[in-house]
C-alpha cells in the first residue's frame, strides 16, 4: 500500500510538472521551474488523498477536478492579468484534456492494460515518469544549446532597419536577456529616435507589455521590411523582423537572440 502510495505521488507530480511545463513554453509565461515544481508537489499530494473522499457524483466530482487543476495553474503560473491566468488555465485544461484522451487512444490501440488507480503502464512504471524523464532531457538540452549559441555568436554588429522607403542604421548587439515575443515572433527593440526615422511611432497601435526595472511598460511594435545584420565576418538579411520601441534612453539596437539562428 505505501509502495503504491508513493509511486501514485510520483506520476501524478511528473504528469503535472509535464502539463505545466508544456504550457509555459506556449504561453511564454516567465514562472520559473521551481515554482512549477512546488505546484507540482501540491498537486500531487492532492491527487492522492482526493480518492479518500469518497466522491461519487460525477459531475461534483468533476468540479473538483476543475478547480483543482485551476488551483494549480494559480501556483504555478506568474500573472499579472486576470486575462493571462485565465488564458493559462484554460489551455492547461485542454492539453491535459487532450494528452489524456491521446493517451487513452494510443495505449488502447497497442494492447496495453489500464491498471485502476495506476493508469497505463509502461513496463512496470507508469507513463508520466518516463515523460517526465524526456522533459528533463529536452531542457538540459535546450540550455546547452543556448549557451553554446550565445558564447559562439558575436554579440555586437551594425544594422541598417529598411521599412518601405525609409532606413536607419545604427550599432546592434544580442541579448540573450531579450525574451521580448509578440504572437509568438521574437522582437528587438530599437532606440526610440531610431524608429521615428523608419515610423510614426505615436501611430503605433500593436503593444507588447514588457517587466523592467522600474516596473511594467508598454512597449510599441512595428514590423521591418528587413534588417540587415553585418557582423564583420558575413551579411544577412531577415525580412519582416519586429521592432519594439524603447521606452528607456538606450544607444543601440537589442536584437533577440533567436535572430542569431536564423539563416
Amino acid at each position: 500500500m505505501q509502495v503504491y502510495a508513493e509511486l501514485a505521488l510520483l506520476e501524478n507530480f511528473c504528469m503535472d510538472f509535464t502539463l505545466l511545463s508544456c504550457v509555459k513554453a506556449m504561453t511564454k509565461n516567465g514562472c520559473r521551474y521551481s515554482r512549477i515544481a512546488a505546484a507540482s508537489v501540491l498537486s500531487a499530494c492532492f491527487a492522492v488523498v482526493y480518492p479518500l473522499f469518497g466522491i461519487e457524483n460525477a459531475v461534483l466530482g468533476t468540479a473538483v477536478k476543475l478547480i483543482s487543476g485551476a488551483a494549480l495553474c494559480a501556483v504555478g503560473g506568474k500573472f499579472s492579468r486576470l486575462r493571462g491566468y485565465l488564458k493559462f488555465t484554460a489551455l492547461f485544461l485542454a492539453v491535459t484534456f487532450l494528452a489524456g484522451g491521446a493517451l487513452v487512444a494510443l495505449f488502447s490501440l497497442a494492447g496495453a492494460d489500464y491498471a485502476l488507480g495506476q493508469g497505463y503502464m509502461l513496463s512496470s512504471l507508469p507513463i508520466g515518469i518516463p515523460l517526465f524523464v524526456l522533459l528533463i532531457i529536452a531542457l538540459a538540452i535546450k540550455r546547452a544549446a543556448a549557451k553554446f549559441s550565445s558564447a559562439h555568436a558575436r554579440s555586437a554588429v551594425k544594422c541598417v532597419i529598411v521599412v518601405g522607403d525609409r532606413s536607419a542604421e545604427c550599432g546592434a548587439f544580442f541579448d540573450s536577456g531579450n525574451k521580448v515575443h509578440y504572437k509568438g515572433a521574437p522582437v528587438s527593440v530599437a532606440p526610440r529616435a531610431v524608429a521615428e526615422k523608419l515610423t510614426d511611432v505615436g501611430g503605433i497601435k500593436s503593444c507588447v507589455e514588457i517587466h523592467t526595472v522600474s516596473g511594467r511598460a508598454k512597449l510599441p511594435v512595428f514590423r521591418a521590411d528587413r534588417v540587415e545584420i553585418d557582423d564583420g565576418i558575413r551579411k544577412r538579411s531577415l525580412g519582416g523582423v519586429l521592432i519594439g520601441v524603447s521606452p528607456q534612453a538606450i544607444d543601440r539596437l537589442v536584437l533577440n537572440p533567436d535572430l542569431a539562428e536564423v539563416n
